[in-house]
């Protein structure tokens, strides 16, 4: 009887300023960790926010065949959920070539860059100046 190997595929998420490093673990049971509590947990019960994470496993349906360990810094629970997400993506197309498809179909492996513009000196704000005076 020969047992089945644990196979890791790795990926990284990042949007805004949060980084998600994705692990999915073969021969699991589905479960989802963020940074050591369950995913529903972590996300405070936030449908959007678990549909995000959820999305890509459920696109190519091997959502229930690996456990899938996220560790993830920065940002808010938005920037993270979406970061997660392209993470998992990534992680996928790791495991087949033709998952590549359908994920990329459905935007799962777009990343989104926007970031908050930097204050510049002598502004208010990244932009905002101060009302001009003619006289």
């Amino acid at each position: 009887m020969v047992l089945s190997e644990t196979v890791i595929h790795t990926g990284t998420g990042r949007r805004k300023s949060a980084i998600a490093q994705v692990k999915l673990i073969s021969n699991g049971t589905g479960k989802r960790t963020i940074n050591g509590q369950e995913s529903t947990a972590y996300m405070q019960l936030n449908p959007a926010s678990i549909c995000r994470i959820q999305g890509p496993g459920e696109t190519v349906s091997l959502a229930d065949n690996y456990d899938i360990i996220i560790k993830c810094c920065g940002g808010g629970l938005n920037g993270q959920a979406e970061a997660i997400q392209l993470g998992i993506a990534k992680a996928l197309c790791k495991i087949k070539a033709a998952n590549r498809y359908p994920l990329k179909a459905e935007g799962y492996l777009t990343r989104n860059s926007k970031v908050k513009e930097r204050k510049k000196y002598g502004l208010k704000k990244a932009r905002k100046a101060g009302q001009y005076s003619k006289r």
